[in-house]
């Protein structure tokens, strides 16, 4: 359980996208990764005491129904299987350019579109085994990315410290040499927390793993639990270390700070190493993305709020239907990129651009409401409690919902969000439309973690 939510948690926005947010913040974006983690973790936490107190298959979903009715269980069910299906899509076709580089170097053209089918179809027939093979695919990865980052931070620590063969002394002045330790304002901090907050997507996928899982309450307690030192050391101690080494306005820092690090301690083959290791990272997210729509899409067939059909388990107790279904819009977006290269998959993913902020607040929103419920009614249940409840609760809400308002007023993120802000009003219509059409009546009893 460990191991998948950190599989969830660390990816490709780590290695590579951390540039963007230390250009724009300079230094500081370790405290934007700050604020970030703590939102993420007090989520996870908050998720984390339901999951606990009230086991049930459909984990926030669920939670969702029981606290906020069935039109926001339905609504974040079918927007979280849009996510990860669109994820599935955009991993496949990121993993295909890693591909089509390291196919071209040994002489063989390949147009991407076609790697990116080989991907979706290798991944996918991993998924159709059996969960155990997902869970042990995404140890694996898992693992790499691990020893990557522990690698990566003891090379750099002691180049920082001075303590590295061949360096001229410590580097820790870069953290305020170069226009001070917040060079572009306060402002810009708060800003790119909005950006760091995507990266921290997947740690919910431990709760979803939970409901196959022999002990789902321990496993949910320790993965949620342990989330704070890999935010800490995965997260915060990487871009501290990234920042120590190099001045944040580096130009190599901007498109691959892990490389540019560690080409400057005088790792050989650095940029190679960290090719490969980007290529796991999206291999692990597209596993996982797999593993998440189909889940959740089983879920909502269990429910009565997706057709029946897609219900279906294999004999290893694999969704098979729902997995390959999850798979459509990847297929999708292999047709799209080979005939409108780029403007497919872009739209797409805008309209996902803030589902997971979407998803951030309704868990906070139902364990308020749950929370007050269990402390009233139940209390026996709550051997793994949200902490400070409801203040830091309310604060978490506050500040998931202050980085929402904060993407209208910057212009690279207003267009995600409001296409975003489209695909919701899509999932709310088509409640009304289950609702009203529905063969089975609309339910907000929670799926036991039996009832898979």
């Amino acid at each position: 359980m460990t191991m998948i939510a950190i599989g969830g948690s660390v990816g490709a926005g780590l290695f590579i996208g951390s540039g963007a947010v230390i250009h724009a913040a300079g230094p500081a974006a370790i405290v934007s990764y700050a604020i970030a983690g703590a939102l993420v973790l007090l989520t996870l936490r908050a998720l984390g005491e339901m999951v606990v107190a009230r086991p049930a298959s459909g984990s926030f979903s669920d939670y969702a129904r029981m606290a906020l009715g069935p039109r926001v269980g339905f609504s974040i069910g079918w927007l979280y299987w849009w996510l990860y299906s669109v994820l599935v899509a955009a991993e496949a076709v990121a993993g295909a350019s890693i591909l089509s580089g390291w196919v071209e170097a040994a002489g063989v053209q390949a147009p991407t579109w076609l790697l990116s089918l080989l991907l979706l179809v290798v991944m996918t027939g991993a998924n159709l085994i059996s969960v155990k093979v997902f869970g042990e695919t995404e140890s694996l990865f898992s693992l790499i990315k691990i020893a990557t980052i522990v690698a990566f931070l003891v090379l750099g620590g002691l180049y920082a410290a001075g303590m590295w063969p061949g360096t001229d002394g410590a580097s820790v002045a870069n953290l305020w040499a170069h226009g001070g330790f917040a060079p572009n304002g306060w402002v810009a901090v708060f800003a790119a927390t909005v950006v760091v907050l995507f990266s921290f997507g997947g740690v919910e996928i431990v709760t979803i793993a939970a409901g196959e899982s022999d002990e789902p309450e321990q496993g949910v307690a320790r993965a949620t639990t342990n989330v704070l030192w890999r935010i800490a050391l995965f997260y915060i101690a990487s871009i501290l270390v990234v920042v120590m080494v190099l001045p944040w306005n580096d130009t190599g820092l901007r498109t691959s700070p892990f490389v540019s690090v560690m080409q400057t301690v005088g790792v050989p083959a650095a940029p190679l190493i960290m090719e490969a290791v980007v290529f796991v990272a999206v291999l692990s997210v597209l596993n996982a993305a797999l593993y998440t729509s189909s889940r959740m899409l089983h879920v909502l067939t269990r429910q009565g709020d997706a057709p029946r059909a897609l219900s279906s388990v294999s004999g290893r107790g694999v969704p098979t239907r729902a997995i390959l279904l999850g798979t459509v819009v990847g297929y999708v977006s292999v047709i799209g990129n080979y005939l409108w290269p780029e403007t497919v998959l872009g739209f797409l993913i805008a309209s996902i651009g803030a589902i997971l902020l979407v998803l951030f607040i309704t868990i906070v929103s139902s364990q308020l409401v749950m929370g007050r419920r269990l402390r009233a009614d139940e209390p026996e249940r709550l051997t793994f409690r949200m902490w400070g409840f409801p203040y830091l609760s309310w604060v978490t809400l506050a500040g998931l919902v202050a980085v929402l308002v904060a993407m209208a007023f910057l212009p690279e993120h207003r267009g995600p969000l409001l296409t975003s802000m489209a695909s919701v009003a899509v999932v709310l219509g088509a409640y009304e439309l289950r609702r009203r059409l529905g063969r089975t009546p609309v339910s907000d009893r929670p799926l036991d973690i039996g009832e898979r």
